[in-house]
């Protein structure tokens, strides 16, 4: 594959491989989404969890970690009893929020081709 040629469009690591694998669950554009438009960008916790009706906690937890190493989101303890922690969208995930909210409106625009689509196993209505 030649450098600059078209074919480079379709490596692993193309631009549009990493934002659907960043994306390829569906808890880390609605944590975004949540924590943009629900909490002004910063959240505990129990807070997120809940705002995001269907997630466990072990889910938010391992998906806001795999967040923060992505550096979409940064973790802050708070000093108290017990510790408190914050979650907050860093100016990479923040980046991230035009997308996300143009798919969301896009998909509140479009249902009945979602429904055309079939129930999937997997969704819950």
């Amino acid at each position: 594959m030649k450098p600059g040629s078209h074919e480079a469009e379709w490596r692993e690591d193309c631009a549009p491989r990493r934002v659907l694998e960043l994306f390829s669950t569906k808890w880390t554009s609605m944590i975004l989404h949540t924590l943009h438009k629900l909490h002004e960008g910063a959240a505990r916790t129990g807070v997120l969890e809940r705002s995001l009706p269907g997630i466990s906690k072990k889910m938010l937890t391992q998906t806001l970690k795999e967040m923060e190493r992505s550096g979409l989101v940064t973790r802050h303890v708070h000093a108290t009893r017990p510790p408190a922690v914050e979650y907050r969208l860093t100016p990479l995930g923040n980046r991230f929020i035009e997308p996300v909210e143009m798919l969301y409106a896009w998909g509140r625009d479009n249902a009945d081709a979602l429904d055309a689509l079939g129930e999937r196993s997997t969704s819950r209505r």
